[in-house]
């Protein structure tokens, strides 16, 4: 029989020798199989060819084999000789510094629980709670206990009488001698019966005496002890005896507490929830019997619930799990509400943050708003807005942001809204500019605070916010300007300081800006241009000056949202949606893709939304709950806040807008034709945008009308150069600078509040 024996050659024979040793096998009617050898690292220069590179005896080296085209036998019809195209792993350093290429990560030394002043106070008033409730409720059931042991005393005595007799008979005994007899070991009987008898002796002594020492000291307490003692001993022995009747199944004391504990949350639970996700990758990790799902971290307790650290199959990103986390919350045998899917932002794609908690987050009694109660907030300080699912308290800086907030209707983005404007409210030294275009006054607490109101959802209301927008926009130059004039010691960065925000002459106090129901301004067919160009010209430049802008809407589609504005903003919060588009719109692009999902949220989760931007990560959050009657207290605060601090102006003031100014202010309209950019514009360049932008109100303006109208300002045209947009030429032309119209505004504004009396 032929045999097949592999014959290695050595390393350092060339093909040569190989060629022989092949030749010699097959002439002696074996087959011998090539294994060339080769050197895993090229030839020093100072090494001759023929000897092999030298290899270090304890060093490994790893990777996948693959053929190299120039290795290639032109005798070996199979195919190639391996190649390592692995490096080789890194090894160790030397020395004995243990930092070096080493990446450690440190747990805590104390759980963060214990780290955070809200979860230490929620323990201790947890921990007084239940002592107090249990306290009194045996207290107060202290009657029917003794009631209970008196009834089962009889029982007790003959419990007790049962139990001294088999001490004294020795009955713990009689399995042994039971045993003795069964198996015939007659001397083991007599060993057992003889030392049973010396202990019955011995204990039938003591019981003796017992007995009468008991009977002595009943006679000696009946003689000499006060009536009150007996009848204490007598209650006394009553209840022990009836303690020594009470069977297990029947215990004296009811609960005071009925515990209904979470299910703990283990790896296999987790394990068999992914799995019953239905994703392929999963299925066929779990199927193969690998370690495709893996834990970097322990499961913890984290608040009041369970985190755990899950590393996801190959393949498999937390997307795919947010999208089914109500499978995976039925896989988890929770609530849909406990189970919330998370993407490791400063980790893979494929690191899931998986919190389940004990309770429900939309049926968790919600906690009172920190301010509600009393304090005052300073807007260039985070401000409360809720609690995320952990029950931690969420704030928000708003200055030097704009806000988003978007939302179907009724899942409480107006309460939401209510809460962060309640807050700045509680700034006496922000001026607050409210619209609330949906009509129903749920913004109405805080018109007592604002320099501007208005509720409706007619033409009047939306002019109204679109003259403010003008005048905050006009606004953001002339602040500008007084930020760039002040001295440097006093505004080292360009922006608004606290300290400036305080000095109210120089008008620079925090301004807000708040549009609830925004499409329908944005949408609107005669603003909706002027409103898009506004709020993004806010949105870019108003951080720095100290204005914020916050916008609310239940319709984020791109033509109610524009995009310079869903693209530019700081802050968003996304209640409830029902499509990707809606949920990118407000969240910003992408969200959807990489796990930011308001989809997910049911409609039992009304105030819960999706947090961007007010923190490095997305949080899930529960906004305050503050309804009217407390809202219109918190209110109240503010107006004395105001009214103290001097800060309460315009509609809060009793002014109105007939009294302010006209309908409608042309060095206003005008600014706002300006694009960004442009600093000069010809009037015949301004009147056909006035007629074009408002032609109703502007129709047939010429270059002649501007100047009239222009006249009671102390504005005339003058030469200022341009491009001709169809010759692309550049020209002197009659128009004017757009510095000059600012100024007159300003001017105008302080000759029209020093006739007020008003000292802003």
């Amino acid at each position: 029989m032929m045999s097949e024996q592999p014959m290695n050659p050595p390393a350092n024979d060339d093909e040569n020798t190989n060629a022989e040793h092949v030749e010699t096998g097959a002439g002696e009617g074996g087959r011998v199989l090539d294994f060339p050898a080769r050197p895993v690292e090229p030839t020093p220069a100072d090494q001759p060819a023929h000897e092999p590179a030298a290899v270090e005896p304890d060093r490994f080296l790893t990777g996948e084999i693959v053929n190299h085209p120039d290795d290639t036998d032109p005798d070996d019809q199979d195919g190639a000789r391996p190649l390592l195209v692995d490096p080789p792993a890194p090894r160790r350093p030397e020395g004995l510094l243990p930092w070096i290429g080493r990446e450690i990560e440190r747990r805590p030394v104390i759980a963060p629980w214990l780290r955070r002043r809200d979860d230490i106070r929620d323990a201790a008033k947890w921990a007084t709670g239940w002592a107090w409730h249990a306290a009194g409720f045996h207290t107060v059931r202290t009657p029917i206990y003794a009631a209970r042991l008196a009834a089962r005393s009889p029982r007790g005595a003959v419990v007790a009488l049962a139990n001294a007799g088999r001490w004294v008979g020795d009955a713990e005994s009689k399995p042994l001698r039971d045993g003795a007899i069964r198996g015939g070991e007659a001397d083991q009987y007599l060993r057992l019966a003889a030392a049973r008898a010396d202990r019955v002796r011995a204990r039938r002594r003591l019981a003796v005496v017992a007995v009468l020492a008991g009977a002595a000291g009943l006679v000696a307490l009946d003689t000499w002890a006060p009536g009150w003692l007996l009848g204490l001993l007598a209650v006394v022995a009553v209840l022990l005896l009836g303690w020594v009747g009470t069977t297990p199944d029947k215990p004296v004391t009811g609960r005071s507490v009925v515990a209904h504990k979470p299910t703990r949350l283990t790896s296999d639970l987790v394990v068999r929830a992914l799995g019953a996700l239905g994703l392929g990758e999963i299925n066929k990790a779990m199927a193969k019997g690998s370690n495709g799902i893996t834990f970097p971290a322990p499961i913890t307790r984290d608040g009041p619930g369970w985190r755990a650290d899950v590393d996801l199959p190959y393949g498999v990103t937390v997307s795919d799990i947010v999208e089914r986390r109500d499978r995976l919350a039925s896989g988890l045998r929770r609530p849909l509400g406990c189970v919330w899917p998370e993407p490791a932002h400063d980790a893979h794609a494929g690191r899931l943050v998986l919190w389940v908690g004990d309770q429900d987050m939309s049926q968790a009694k919600p906690r009172p708003w920190p301010l509600a109660a009393h304090g005052q907030a300073d807007l260039f300080r985070p401000v409360p807005f809720g609690m995320d699912q952990r029950g931690r308290l969420v704030s928000i800086l708003l200055m030097f942001a704009n806000v988003l907030i978007g939302a179907m209707p009724r899942f409480g983005k107006t309460f939401a809204l209510r809460v962060l404007l309640l807050a700045a409210a509680l700034d006496p030294n922000a001026q607050l500019r409210i619209f609330e275009l949906k009509g129903t006054g749920d913004l109405s607490p805080l018109e007592g605070c604002c320099h501007h109101y208005a509720s409706g959802a007619d033409d009047q209301t939306i002019e109204a916010a679109m003259e403010s927008l003008r005048e905050v926009y006009a606004e953001l130059n002339t602040r500008a300007k007084r930020i760039a004039s002040l001295p440097r010691e006093l505004c080292p960065e360009n922006k608004v300081t606290p300290e400036l925000a305080a000095r109210r002459e120089l008008g620079l106090f925090p301004l807000v800006v708040a549009i609830d129901e925004c499409q329908e301004l944005f949408s609107h067919p005669d603003h909706r241009d002027e409103a898009d160009r506004l709020a993004t010209g806010i949105i870019k430049r108003g951080p720095a000056m100290g204005v914020i802008l916050i916008l609310a809407t239940q319709r984020p589609d791109a033509k109610s949202l524009p995009t310079g504005v869903s693209s530019n903003v700081g802050i968003r919060f996304c209640l409830r949606v029902m499509g990707q588009t809606e949920n990118d719109m407000v969240l910003g692009t992408s969200a959807y893709k990489n796990g930011i999902r308001a989809t997910t949220f049911g409609p039992r989760d009304k105030g819960i939304g999706y947090l961007l931007g007010a923190a490095d990560e997305p949080q899930i959050v529960r906004s305050a709950y503050i309804d009217g009657p407390t809202a219109e207290a918190i209110a109240g605060r503010a107006r004395a806040l105001r009214e103290l601090a001097g800060t309460i102006t315009g509609h809060a003031a009793g002014e109105r807008p007939a009294d302010e100014r006209p309908a409608r202010s042309i060095l206003l309209d005008v600014l706002a034709l300006f694009a960004p950019g442009e600093d000069r514009l010809w009037s015949d360049t301004i009147a056909a945008r006035l007629a074009q932008q408002w032609p109703t109100t502007y129709p047939g303006t010429t270059p002649a009308t501007l100047a009239a109208a222009f006249k009671p300002y102390g504005l005339a045209p003058a030469q200022v150069w341009g491009t001709d947009p169809d010759t692309g030429e550049g020209r002197n032309r009659r128009g004017y600078m757009r510095d000059a119209i600012t100024t007159a505004w300003e001017e105008t504004e302080q000759r029209r509040r020093r006739t007020d009396g008003d000292n802003p």
